[in-house]
């Protein structure tokens, strides 16, 4: 009898630590005194070590200081897409580079953090598939250094799958339909080419495509300066930088993004109403941006 009470307790104590755990959307690996490209080198020779694919990387708000660089793997690809509900979005992760002080933070995206918020019951589906890929990112990001401190804020894991800032916000639910093609064919093609035209004063960071599923992801660097990353990122904190670029999704004939008030505050949920309220145009001007990419 004492035995069978000691094992339900501990299964409660471990059930009550899955629902109540936190979780933060970034992880720091490491500040190094070696330059900006050096570092860049190494996290993408590590990458590539490890099997990981670099899809792209670019300069959030044309700073030098500021370095983003995304990346997949096979496994993690092939798995998201599986979820109709775009979720392709969950095949991209970015390793952050921000130069300060005189040294290069690393930061990259919490995986189980954007796979939870994105994937809502579908995360424990693939669970072991997402630990794993999460296991693999931390092993290769070991030649860089060993700090992996969890920041950004957190939010409880059971939150994360239904999130929104506050009550009224947007959920991951309320996407923003930019347009609807003819075909797959038709969007690709334009979307591609305005890309191409940096329309917007957009910059192409990244594609995903998938030819026989129909679907394409794009990470887009918003570089306007009026209504861009180098408005809305001084403000909210170039430290989660790893949350970008923004991007949208082609599936089938229609293309959509993550809406403003969704993205922004899951990627920093520390924002105080305040600041909030110091961005309130920010989601309407992204929106403007990568609508004129559609059409």
């Amino acid at each position: 009898m004492k035995t069978k009470i000691i094992s339900l307790l501990l299964f409660i104590g471990v059930v009550f630590n899955s629902i109540g755990q936190e979780i933060a959307p970034f992880i720091r690996v490491t500040a190094s005194s070696e330059s900006m490209q050096q570092v860049s080198e190494k996290v993408m020779t590590t990458l590539k070590n490890h099997s990981f694919i670099i899809l792209g990387k670019y300069h959030p708000s044309n700073k030098s200081s500021l370095e983003v660089i995304a990346f997949t793997n096979l496994s993690m690809k092939n798995t998201v897409i599986k979820v109709k509900d775009r979720g392709a979005l969950s095949a991209i992760f970015k390793v952050g580079l921000q130069k300060k002080n005189g040294k290069v933070t690393v930061s990259y995206t919490n995986p189980e953090y954007l796979l939870r918020a994105y994937l809502g019951k579908n995360y424990k589906i693939y669970k072991n598939i997402f630990v794993k890929f999460s296991t693999d990112v931390k092993t290769a990001l070991k030649d860089l250094g060993n700090d992996f401190i969890a920041f950004g804020g957190t939010v409880k894991a059971r939150k994360l799958k239904k999130y929104h800032y506050k009550i009224m916000m947007p959920y991951f639910s309320d996407p923003i339909e930019l347009k609807e093609f003819s075909s797959f064919e038709e969007g690709l093609r334009v979307i591609q080419n305005n890309l191409k035209d940096r329309k917007g004063k957009t910059e192409l960071v990244y594609q995903l495509i998938y030819k026989q599923k129909k679907v394409a992801v794009f990470g887009i660097g918003l570089l306007d300066i009026e209504d861009g990353e180098p408005k809305f990122l001084p403000k909210i904190g170039a430290s989660h930088l790893a949350a970008l670029p923004y991007e949208i999704i082609l599936q089938d004939k229609k293309v959509t993004m993550l809406h403003g008030k969704y993205r922004l505050a899951l990627f920093w949920p520390e924002l105080s109403m305040g600041t909030f309220m110091r961005i309130m145009s920010t989601p309407g001007n992204i929106e403007d941006m990568l609508e004129s990419i559609c059409e």
